[in-house]
């Protein structure tokens, strides 16, 4: 069997882009996670321990998203999804989309957003 656990709108603010400007000054981004599992046995037993403790995997978004400042938001949802397949063994595939807000494209845009999807045997 194979379900998802979904995390919607995980919002940070950080330093990431191609100007300096908004390498210093930062903005909001906002990320989005479906993670790919097989929680059977964790709700039949009504068990954490059976499941993904998906506090854990906002708190292991949130550090990645903070603690380098990327080009490219590309890159920063390659590295979110390559790090919880690592880090995370009952992940089977994993879906990142990160949503940069009011990017310097010259125009009036709400936002930009990229997906990347991969299975634990593209690591």
């Amino acid at each position: 069997m194979q379900n998802i656990i979904r995390i919607r709108n995980a919002t940070f603010y950080g330093y990431h882009g191609v100007l300096s400007e908004e390498q210093s000054v930062g903005g909001k981004f906002e990320a989005d996670v479906d993670i790919y599992t097989d929680f059977s046995e964790a709700a039949k037993k009504d068990s954490l321990k059976q499941t993904i403790d998906y506090q854990k995997v906002y708190e292991f978004m949130y550090k990645l998203a903070l603690e380098k400042k990327y080009y490219l938001i590309e890159a920063l949802a390659t590295t979110i999804a390559d790090e919880l397949l690592k880090n995370f063994s009952h992940i089977e595939k994993v879906a990142v989309r990160v949503r940069k807000h009011n990017p310097p494209m010259g125009g009036v845009v709400d936002s930009v957003e990229v997906e990347v999807l991969k299975n634990r045997d593209e690591l």
